[in-house]
């Protein structure tokens, strides 16, 4: 096995000290590594110059614009932090991404979708995925201890940036976690992977949301995130305050949140044009 360079070493432990999630770090040092290959040189030999040469490249070959994305995210890290050219980051721009509206699944949907997942773990883990409005990586990391059945809430001990939060345990949900849990009987993790004390990769249940989304014959395309959009919208739907929707999804701004006013068909019907407020008679005179 190759020896670790000094210089990568160092990204590591800046991004230790940082408190940046395993996966975070792994799709940086990724970035980097493709980044420096590119040119056959070392990253810290590489500049400016090089990296607009690699943003046009990869803007070529047709990357999704999230991964371009990502690379200039961990380069600008690379540069500003473990290179400490403190003025070079905001001089790498990040492409502009297309404002696509998020799919959502009609509560029908979501019946036939969940009840489409044929393995009981994954059925259950995307229940709760729904239920509480939750990323892939916060259902994967739920352990047995984070659901208090007294308070009626789960704990998200990591979420996006590390950031704790309590989400609500619905009625149903726990019913149907404490039958999971009496067949499963999952020691530490709810959700465990192939080792009971690892937790289960999000990798398989994005495998069972394909095979659930054909057998339920739905022409969405429906992941993990799309259950996460549900639940905002049809909470929204339902006359929960935008501020309350934003604190359970974790979104530290409320502009994040409230894109879900764009594809809540409810919310735009029932919302009043100034025209109801107009003593108007629109019968021409006779």
């Amino acid at each position: 096995m190759a020896e670790m360079s000094p210089l990568r070493r160092r990204m590591i432990e800046d991004m230790t000290i940082r408190n940046l999630s395993p996966a975070t770090q792994q799709s940086y040092l990724h970035a980097v590594s493709k980044f420096s290959r590119s040119f056959g040189r070392s990253p810290d030999r590489l500049g400016l110059e090089d990296v607009r040469a690699y943003q046009v490249h990869l803007a070529s070959t047709g990357v999704a614009w999230a991964s371009l994305n990502q690379a200039v995210c961990a380069l600008r890290f690379f540069f500003g932090v473990t290179m400490g050219q403190a003025t070079l980051p905001e001089r790498i721009a990040y492409a502009r991404l297309p404002r696509r509206l998020p799919v959502v699944l009609s509560a029908d949907e979501v019946v036939r979708f969940l009840e489409a997942v044929s393995s009981l773990k994954a059925r259950a883990a995307l229940t709760t995925a729904y239920a509480a409005g939750l990323r892939v990586s916060e259902v994967a990391a739920l352990k047995v201890s984070d659901i208090d059945s007294q308070r009626m809430v789960m704990r998200i001990e990591r979420g996006k940036g590390g950031k704790e939060r309590y989400v609500m345990l619905s009625k149903p949900l726990l019913a149907i976690l404490r039958s999971y849990w009496r067949l499963a009987r999952p020691p530490y993790f709810l959700f465990p992977g192939r080792s009971p004390d690892m937790p289960i990769d999000p990798t398989t249940l994005h495998a069972a949301c394909r095979s659930a989304t054909a057998a339920a014959g739905l022409d969405k395309r429906v992941s993990v995130h799309v259950l996460r959009h549900s639940f905002a919208t049809h909470l929204l739907e339902s006359g929960v305050d935008i501020r309350i929707i934003q604190m359970l999804l974790g979104h530290e701004n409320l502009s994040t949140t409230a894109r879900y006013t764009r594809v809540s068909a409810r919310v735009i019907a029932n919302t009043a044009s100034p025209l109801d407020r107009l003593a108007l008679n629109v019968t021409p005179p006779g």
